[in-house]
């Protein structure tokens, strides 16, 4: 099935008003923030190409970015979740914190949200959990693009303060190219320790 809003229209007929996309980027990496997004649409919006962010180019997602950030009737709120915090609660709760945040960052509360992946618990707002849900509802894909894009912006900051790792290139995920200079040079702080291949290269060499 195509990415549209039948799940939000779903949520209408029962009598819901404000319903939010809600969607992460970032729990794979080894280093940077994971980043939530939560948007809400007007209920009439059409895109011919808002899709999940995987499936989209770099510059597509820029493009879209800039279009859902600038409209006047999205409503839309981000949180980021730091490697060091990643590290004491652990990921995946880390991810379900920033989807926490990012909706408490709305101007007004949500009536329902639609989660891309599995449920979160415990959630302030009732719920509806869809696994591949960025390829299903513009909500959620929405909100995938915008976390997407912020993201990938931080870790090309992150190239600047921290180079040698070229953060620029990979974001902080396992590549080879990721996993060389990580051998080469050891963590740097933005490393999430609590990962086993930042923790691998914290040992010393025999």
């Amino acid at each position: 099935m195509p990415c549209g809003l039948r799940h939000e229209r779903q949520l209408r007929a029962t009598g819901c008003v404000r319903i939010t996309g809600i969607d992460e980027s970032g729990r794979g990496p080894l280093a940077g923030p994971v980043v939530a997004a939560a948007v809400i649409l007007p209920e009439r919006f059409r895109h011919p190409v808002l899709d999940d962010s995987k499936k989209l180019t770099a510059a597509q997602r820029e493009c879209l970015y800039g279009e859902l950030t600038a409209h006047t009737e999205i409503h839309w709120a981000l949180a980021v979740v730091e490697h060091d915090e990643i590290d004491r609660l652990n990921i995946l709760r880390a991810t379900h914190e920033a989807m926490r945040r990012a909706v408490a960052a709305l101007a007004a509360a949500p009536d329902h949200v639609l989660i891309d992946g599995l449920p979160v618990r415990p959630f302030p707002i009732p719920q509806t959990a869809l696994v591949g849900g960025d390829g299903l509802s513009f909500s959620i894909a929405a909100a995938s693009v915008i976390a997407k894009v912020t993201r990938d912006r931080i870790m090309v900051q992150m190239d600047a303060h921290h180079p040698g790792y070229e953060f620029a290139q990979h974001k902080g995920y396992g590549t080879a190219l990721h996993l060389a200079r990580l051998r080469a040079h050891g963590p740097c702080p933005i490393h999430r320790r609590s990962f086993l291949p930042v923790r691998q290269a914290e040992l010393p060499l025999a």
